[in-house]
């Protein structure tokens, strides 16, 4: 089958690669609709979790089910199914202690590109059907609900990591698509006050539609002295970092009130340590909580997700802003999230067979 892949570090192409195997519990796709992620350019470009060579890239999708295990209950071949980026174990002993994203070990539960091949292929294969794919509802395209993969539930797990509250006052670090959609997780948590930080137009417009009170312009000054002064020097409840890099926890731990926490679902593709400033963080006393964590995944995740979408809760098709068609499209698609233009939020493939 063809399928576009890391060939090495800071290497990509296209390449022939056997169909995969499909075991007695698991399902074979082949997709049509494809989006790219930032963290397939951490993963090519910065050598986030090492070399690889000629793994198949893509972890964010919507597939046709071509073939099933046959202790596969509840799908069939024909089906159109969300597929999420996590796809845990779930009998493992790290899914029954309530962490089934590090089913296997830590980060197990992501296996698209990381541990075995992704979605951009003619074929892929996905663990534990039952357990992961999630039907597509009718009134929910293909395209819109790649975002339920990745970027929705990473964005609300920012909020859910927090901690949320109603009327809590909320900084959201980073409003590319995963920091859209924590602003919505905010709000759809009860927060009061929320700050987005960001400058591209795009996606300044979308944070206030989601409901983002201030927008924060790093390139305005110091976020923290931004902050602090628009909130009379008290600070905020709640930081949900979905950008920026090791450094930026310092700026968090320092605009968060005491008692308060951070939720991270950056990922941090290179560095080795992040910064915490002890006095700020109260000498290791000041009841600054930071959690970080890699999304859920699974497919209630999915379903309850979808539920909202067509509820009216949650409108993720705002955050695709460039739309190709068909299979080869994908390198174009990549390449352009690698380069970030301006007007860019996410893009999305749309693949007819």
């Amino acid at each position: 089958m063809k399928a576009f892949a890391m060939l090495g570090l800071n290497k990509t192409g296209w390449i022939e690669k056997d169909r995969p195997a499909c075991g007695p519990n698991d399902a074979i796709l082949r997709p049509i609709a494809l989006a790219p992620c930032t963290s397939d350019v951490h993963t090519v470009w910065e050598g986030a979790i090492g070399d690889r060579k000629d793994l198949i890239l893509g972890h964010e999708g919507v597939g046709e089910i071509v073939e099933v295990g046959e202790l596969v209950r509840d799908f069939k071949v024909g089906d159109v199914c969300i597929v999420p980026a996590i796809t845990p174990d779930w009998n493992s002993v790290e899914a029954q202690d309530g962490y089934q994203m590090h089913s296997g070990g830590m980060l197990g539960g992501w296996k698209f590109s990381n541990i075995k091949d992704g979605m951009f292929a003619e074929f892929f294969h996905v663990n534990d059907a039952d357990g992961n794919l999630a039907l597509l509802p009718e009134g929910l395209s293909p395209e819109t609900a790649t975002m339920l993969s990745d970027m929705v539930p990473t964005g609300f797990h920012a909020a859910e990591l927090a901690g949320v509250r109603y009327g809590d006052n909320v900084v959201v670090v980073g409003i590319g698509p995963v920091g859209l959609m924590a602003v919505r997780g905010a709000v759809l948590k009860g927060a009061a006050r929320i700050f987005a930080v960001g400058t591209r137009p795009n996606c300044v417009a979308v944070a206030k539609e989601y409901g983002a009170t201030d927008i924060i312009n790093y390139k305005n000054g110091s976020i923290v002295d931004q902050v602090m002064e628009l909130t009379g020097g008290a600070g905020v409840d709640k930081v949900l970092q979905a950008g920026g890099t090791v450094d930026t926890f310092d700026e968090s731990i320092r605009m968060l009130k005491p008692g308060g926490a951070i939720g991270n679902v950056n990922y941090l593709g290179s560095g080795e340590f992040i910064k915490i400033p002890r006095e700020e963080w109260g000498v290791g006393m000041g009841h600054k909580m930071i959690n970080a964590g890699l999304m859920p995944g699974g497919r209630r995740r999915m379903e309850r997700l979808a539920d909202m979408v067509l509820a009216g809760r949650v409108d993720p098709s705002k955050l695709l802003t460039h739309r190709f068609e068909g299979f080869d499209s994908i390198e174009e698609a990549l390449m352009l999230m690698k380069d970030k233009p301006a007007d860019l939020i996410k893009p999305v493939v749309s693949i007819k067979w």
